[in-house]
């Protein structure tokens, strides 16, 4: 992290909108963390470490308040846990190497940017009980590994995906997207933090910086912002990064 492209406290500064605008939605930046991050020059390993431990700090505070306030429900979020969890902690297990990591880092942010600026039907799908709870679990293995290797959470995605199976409210889809960050964070970093591959004392500026954000945009930017706005400004910062990250990957691959 000493060998950004801009100066860190710069980054920090950066990062404190990136969480204020994302927690005011509910989710935890994850997908914008690693697109500055990727932009800024920062390693392969530093990367997936760095997202996840913000994601962690932000989605603290979403999830508590979220839970404060009664929108929490277990048996609603159960299905995309039990086989997040493990996928996660494999997932933050792997060391790829950096050109297939942006690779995998490029579909991730691509999907995210098309999750915000094409959000689709959101009306629920017609599937029986059974139907769901499987679906959930595929997409929970498949989310909680891509959380592990890349440090996106993958509430941009649970969110709509909750509306869409008709599980939950949107209040209620929120709380577990912000919940479900949360745990697929633990799990994906605690592998990382067996072998860390940076000091985590340069992760203080930009976890203080989370925090404040995090804190302010959960109080009152889903109060006084149009959310879609802020996505779709938040969406051009991971096209940005996919056009450097698919260049990155053609000189390597050349």
């Amino acid at each position: 992290m000493t060998d950004l492209a801009i100066p860190l406290f710069l980054l920090a500064a950066i990062f404190l909108l990136v969480a204020f605008f994302y927690a005011s939605v509910g989710l935890g930046g994850g997908s914008s963390y690693t697109a500055l991050l990727a932009l800024a020059g920062a390693s392969t390993a530093a990367i997936p470490l760095v997202s996840l431990t913000l994601n962690l700090v932000v989605t603290t505070i979403g999830s508590s308040i979220f839970l404060s306030r009664g929108h929490g429900r277990l048996r609603l979020i159960a299905p995309f846990l039990v086989s997040s969890i493990p996928m996660a902690y494999l997932g933050g297990g792997l060391h790829l190497p950096p050109t297939l990591f942006y690779l995998v880092l490029m579909l991730s942010l691509a999907f995210a940017a098309l999750r915000i600026y094409f959000p689709g039907n959101t009306r629920p799908l017609a599937l029986s009980d059974n139907g769901k709870i499987l679906l959930a679990l595929f997409c929970g293995a498949l989310l909680g590994l891509v959380a592990g290797i890349a440090g996106i959470g993958g509430g941009v995605y649970l969110v709509p995906l909750i509306i869409l199976l008709g599980l939950g409210t949107a209040k209620e889809a929120a709380a577990c997207g912000s919940f479900f960050i949360w745990v697929n964070s633990v799990a994906g970093l605690l592998p990382r933090l067996q072998h860390p591959d940076l000091d985590l004392a340069t992760l203080a500026p930009l976890a203080a910086a989370v925090l404040l954000g995090g804190m302010a945009g959960s109080l009152f930017g889903a109060d006084r912002f149009e959310p879609r706005t802020m996505q779709k400004i938040l969406g051009g910062i991971l096209l940005v990064a996919i056009l450097f990250l698919g260049r990155k990957i053609a000189v390597a691959m050349m």
